[in-house]
């Protein structure tokens, strides 16, 4: 591969720049993924906090408060699961906890396979311990500079 810049001449780029550039990149061949199966990432991220949830389900509040932090999606998350609720893909029951239905069992199924290979092509050619150490660099500069960037 050919990078933009020698080694002392990387060392001076701003983070910021690549760190957006990588983010762009990377979350629009994820959100193609997805797209290919009529999902965004915020009914994505509670099908696969229901599906390990299994059949006693999730809480919604649970839910909503687990991924409120991911990429910002906030208040956002509440109407995605009504549309997933509404498409069949999940139930509510008493106490509204949440429950993935056979068709939403199903499209997670389907979408998890084609992140899966975007994933794999995102990661082509990086070992994993590269992986990991560009993945602390980052949490390290998080850290550093007092940012939160966290999730379970």
């Amino acid at each position: 591969m050919d990078y933009s810049h020698d080694d002392a001449g990387l060392a001076r780029q701003p983070i910021g720049y690549w760190s957006w550039a990588a983010h762009v990149a990377t979350v629009g061949h994820i959100r193609a993924a997805l797209a290919e199966h009529g999902l965004t990432q915020p009914p994505w991220w509670v099908l696969n906090q229901l599906v390990e949830a299994g059949e006693a389900g999730r809480p919604r509040a649970e839910v909503v408060a687990t991924l409120r932090g991911y990429l910002g999606v906030g208040d956002a998350l509440e109407p995605e699961i009504d549309t997933l609720i509404a498409r069949g893909h999940v139930t509510q029951g008493p106490a509204a906890r949440l429950r993935l239905t056979a068709e939403g069992h199903a499209l997670r199924a389907e979408a998890y396979e084609r992140v899966g290979r975007a994933t794999a092509e995102i990661h082509a050619g990086i070992p994993d311990e590269e992986f990991v150490a560009a993945l602390k660099v980052l949490q390290r500069m998080i850290h550093n500079v007092g940012g939160k960037a966290w999730h379970h």
